[in-house]
């Protein structure tokens, strides 16, 4: 399957691959202070639109990035959501980031179940981490709520090299047997 055909469905989401039409409600999330608070900072336009570029560039080149996640209802882009490891990173991760408009809803532990799926079942990682600010205890919570558990202290890769980050993660197997459990 192409990636421009790419869809992943939850109950209340869409996640797709983000295309040109996500930039000015990136770039919106991307300078709002407190969204951006626990992940690297607030962007302006230009490094915005870096930073979509990238990762629409990194689903060309690894074959997978964060999807763009749209809430059905609305058709509202929401968030970026799903598997992330660019070069120099601690390990394969699926991370979550969602306009603070649609916090506290469950969007983030809902598009993080449909792309830790993903990742498991098509990128045959055997393992997920969550890289997580010490301080940032909502997202925490939504590792804790994923079933994920906090496993060591770690460093991201320039540009945010020296800044210390919790790595919390599970296993493919511990994954799937969980869902087995709650199917």
């Amino acid at each position: 399957m192409s990636i421009f055909n790419l869809q992943l469905e939850t109950e209340r989401l869409i996640l797709r691959p983000p295309v040109r039409e996500d930039y000015e409600p990136w770039a919106a999330f991307v300078a709002d202070e407190e969204a951006m608070r626990y992940i690297g900072g607030v962007q302006a336009r230009s490094p915005a639109w870096r930073s979509l570029a990238a990762m629409a560039g990194s689903w060309q080149l690894q074959g997978f990035a964060m999807f763009s996640v749209i809430e059905k209802t609305t058709a509202r882009w929401i968030g970026r959501v799903g598997p992330w490891q660019p070069e120099g990173w601690p390990g394969t991760e699926v991370g979550w980031s969602i306009v603070r408009s649609a916090w506290g809803r469950g969007y983030g532990p809902e598009a993080a179940t449909a792309s830790i799926d993903w990742a498991f079942d098509h990128l045959d990682w055997s393992e997920v981490i969550h890289t997580i600010d010490p301080e940032n205890r909502n997202s925490k919570a939504v590792a804790a709520k994923l079933g994920s558990r906090y496993l060591r202290m770690d460093e991201l890769p320039e540009p945010h090299h020296g800044k210390p980050v919790e790595v919390w993660g599970q296993s493919r197997d511990a994954w799937r047997s969980r869902r087995a459990t709650k199917a």
